[in-house]
């Protein structure tokens, strides 16, 4: 609700005809590998990117010939569950259409790259016929809703992933533009005149918004990162009670731009179970309403909440609802990575947390994981489940297949989650270079190097088993969740990041910078002193994060001051 003239954008979504635009044209056109940029806005929505080779830029710029064009295509997958048969056909998708195999995100599905325009269509409506979508998966709309992995409670998550299910199923737009163009593949869409969009209106959100659900004590997903958390809450027999409600956490930031910056959410209250479906609809609907439409990096509800006020934003949510907004909950967390290896949970069922590194599902030398984990799949009888910290988890294994699996996991070079050091299983990157068009520097493909380097710096002092979490971004935009490391590279220019630290390990405080666009050499100096001085004077027990903090090497982000509740 402004008097400011809306963003390009925002006419472009109302002059979409409810997301068609011309895509069709744009996909028939056999000139050029691109659509047109428009269009390009109003294909995210239908949960896909145009990327370039940035490699080539340079080359083909020489060679007069356009960049080497292709899209990214995201599936949505509520809860990030999946069956066998799902995972095998997604797995043969990629091996088609694709390059680089599949890659496990840090919302809980998958993406593919370097899909080339005429083979949109067949992928996407392949991803339709095995019960999946991509509808939603990027765009100004609620996406892909998260939800804790936690098979040692299997009963507690099984409904809390239900919910999460229910929640995605009540928030997803509803236009028909989707199956046209993706189901039916029609050669022209329709008009659009018996669209409409009762949630998210003509013109859908003002940026993203995104949900996920955390089971404590376990953060895996960084609850406080969403523009929705949920906090599954637990009575006294261990039964779904209900959720408290964490609105206005985001993570993206623009460099040298003081008014963007990444933010954690804060609890407002609890509600039943029973009521979450309609307390996160009014949620999405106030920022809706009340999101900034002028200025896109002003455009999501922490922002919206830091202008108005958090107890203004639980006032309005509350003006909405029919049923009254209660005082949250007590619950812990205890950590937010994920627990690698077998576990047993209720009925006696196995489940097997694997590493994949970056997320990548690809053979590379002797890890195969893309052949190893195909041909696991088609052995296990029970889910596949991946998390938020790019991993994938076997679940639901019956004791008598585990020896089976063991073999398949030793063969194909799956086992490194036994013999790798705690920064490894616990470090996460985003794409960065050379698909993602806002990349400022290296990090899916710096990762492995950057390891290296803290590996040989954690053994020097004494530190080689210490559970550091490690993220690397080639921006700030906080895909791989930066802001939440212990140990954080930002990308600022090819070799050059910011250095964050300072983040505790349940997900709860964002890190703070520590030094300013430097490069390898800088970035590995500082951190040497750094672990000299934390293997010299921790308390027992303390995490790096934590003891940063507290000895003052930096200073602790300022939280919002709790909301008071009625007595």
């Amino acid at each position: 609700m402004s008097n400011k003239p809306l963003s390009p954008l925002e006419h472009n979504k109302a002059n979409s005809r409810f997301l068609r635009g011309t895509i069709d044209l744009g996909l028939a056109d056999p000139g050029t590998g691109a659509i047109s940029e428009p269009d390009t806005k109003l294909l995210k929505f239908h949960g896909s990117y145009q990327q370039d080779n940035r490699d080539l830029r340079d080359e083909r710029r020489r060679q007069k010939l356009e960049p080497d064009f292709s899209f990214m295509v995201r599936v949505r997958l509520p809860g990030g569950v999946l069956t066998p048969a799902q995972w095998l056909a997604l797995d043969d998708l990629a091996n088609r259409y694709a390059t680089g195999g599949l890659r496990i995100t840090t919302r809980q599905t998958f993406q593919y790259h370097g899909v080339v325009k005429e083979n949109l269509r067949t992928l996407i409506g392949g991803i339709h016929d095995i019960g999946l979508s991509t509808l939603a998966a990027c765009g100004d709309v609620v996406r892909n809703v998260v939800c804790s992995v936690n098979p040692e409670v299997s009963a507690a998550h099984a409904e809390v992933h239900d919910w999460s299910i229910r929640l995605m199923r009540h928030l997803e737009p509803q236009t028909g533009a989707y199956r046209e163009l993706w189901v039916e593949k029609r050669e022209r869409t329709g008009e659009g005149r018996e669209d409409s969009e009762p949630l998210l209106g003509p013109t859908y959100l003002p940026r993203k918004f995104k949900i996920g659900i955390a089971v404590p004590p376990y953060n895996d997903i960084d609850v406080f990162a969403q523009d929705l958390g949920l906090v599954a809450i637990f009575d006294e027999h261990g039964a779904l009670a209900g959720f408290n409600l964490a609105p206005g956490g985001g993570l993206g930031a623009t460099s040298g731009d003081a008014e963007t910056y990444p933010k954690l959410g804060d609890l407002i209250g609890y509600v039943p179970k029973e009521r979450v479906l309609e307390a996160s609809w009014h949620a999405v609907a106030v920022q809706r309403d009340f999101g900034d439409r002028s200025e896109r990096k002003h455009a999501r509800l922490k922002y919206t909440i830091d202008d108005r006020g958090l107890a203004w934003y639980r006032d309005e949510l509350q003006s909405r609802l029919d049923f009254p907004i209660e005082a949250p909950r007590p619950y812990r967390f205890e950590h937010n990575g994920d627990r690698f290896g077998w576990l047993e949970g209720e009925g006696g069922r196995w489940h097997l947390t694997l590493r994949i590194p970056s997320g990548r599902v690809l053979d590379v030398g002797q890890r195969r994981r893309q052949t190893g984990l195909r041909e696991i799949v088609r052995v296990h009888e029970g889910t596949v489940r991946l998390t938020c910290n790019q991993n994938a988890i076997l679940a639901g294994v019956a004791p008598e297949a585990r020896e089976r699996i063991d073999a398949l996991v030793r063969e194909y070079g799956l086992d490194d989650y036994l013999t790798d050091r705690p920064i490894r299983l616990n470090a996460i990157s985003c794409v960065a270079l050379p698909t993602c068009g806002l990349a400022m520097a290296e990090a899916e493909r710096y990762l492995p190097t950057l390891l290296d380097r803290l590996e040989t710096l954690l053994a020097r002092h004494g530190l080689a088993e210490e559970p550091i979490h490690v993220r690397i971004s080639g921006c700030p935009n906080g895909c791989s969740r930066p802001y939440i490391g212990e140990i954080a590279l930002v990308g600022r220019a090819v070799g050059r990041y910011d250095l964050r630290i300072g983040a505790d390990h349940r997900g709860e405080r964002l890190n703070a910078l520590y030094r300013e666009n430097v490069n390898e050499a800088q970035i590995l100096e500082a951190l040497d002193a750094l672990l000299a001085r934390f293997a010299a004077e921790r308390e027992p027990g303390e995490r790096f994060g934590d003891f940063t903090v507290r000895v003052g090497e930096v200073a602790a982000p300022q939280r919002r001051p709790a909301l008071e509740y009625p007595r």
